[in-house]
């Protein structure tokens, strides 16, 4: 599939890639949308990375956006032929997704790129050069990120909560991990980006706060109060 032209992102300058998605017919960046393709055999398979061969066709990453496209044969359409799509597509795309993340912050966590539990964080957030993003567990209790908030003097860092606690602690090896933060970079910029994407698969339920043009979203539900 051809790509839309690009465009400068007016945040930072760089050049972003647009796709248009194959159900709402919107150009997209492409990192608000995910890629398939079809295998040899006619199986319509996610790219997550948007690396495999093939003619791809871009969905918005949206859970009801992607069953509207298997209901209503949006595939078999832009590929020109039949194909045989897996059950439950909606949830194994989130589940490609929580585990590209999850594979993200071990890296970041063996490259010295992420600091872990509250003391930690508290830290690094009045530090002479803070962190760029928090990574908050989705059922953390709230109590521990308005703390963090707080020490914040400047601009507040990005903040991710789409991961549970559970899946912070699997991918990071560690009990019970509520808090994190990296450095800026290319960890922290994928990160963000699908971060964007599991949402979109994920009940709602955040609210977005902004302080000087960034967006925080909180989750506003009690949980384990943790690391």
């Amino acid at each position: 599939m051809t790509a839309m032209p690009t465009r400068m992102d007016p945040e930072d300058s760089r050049t972003v890639r647009e796709r248009r998605c194959i159900v709402t017919r919107a150009a997209l960046p492409d990192s608000r949308l995910v890629r398939f393709v079809i295998d040899p055999h006619g199986q319509l398979v996610p790219d997550i990375a948007a690396i495999l061969p093939g003619r791809g066709m871009w969905v918005a990453a949206e859970r009801e956006i992607l069953e509207r496209a298997v209901a209503k044969g949006h595939f078999s359409r832009a590929a020109g032929s039949s194909v045989t799509i897996a059950n439950d597509l909606a949830s194994h795309v989130e589940g490609l997704l929580v585990a590209r993340m999850s594979g993200d912050l071990g890296l970041a966590r063996r490259a010295g790129q992420l600091v872990l539990g509250f003391d930690s964080v508290s830290r690094a957030l009045t530090a002479a050069r803070p962190p760029a993003l928090l990574v908050e567990a989705s059922d953390g209790a709230p109590d521990g990120r308005r703390k963090l908030l707080a020490l914040v003097k400047g601009p507040l860092p990005s903040i991710i909560d789409c991961l549970t606690v559970a899946e912070m602690s699997l991918a990071l090896g560690r009990e019970n991990v509520v808090h994190a933060a990296l450095k800026s970079g290319r960890f922290s910029e994928r990160l963000l980006a699908d971060a964007g994407r599991v949402q979109g698969f994920r009940p709602a339920g955040r609210r977005a706060d902004t302080k000087d043009g960034v967006i925080a979203v909180a989750n506003d539900n009690a949980g384990n109060k943790g690391r």
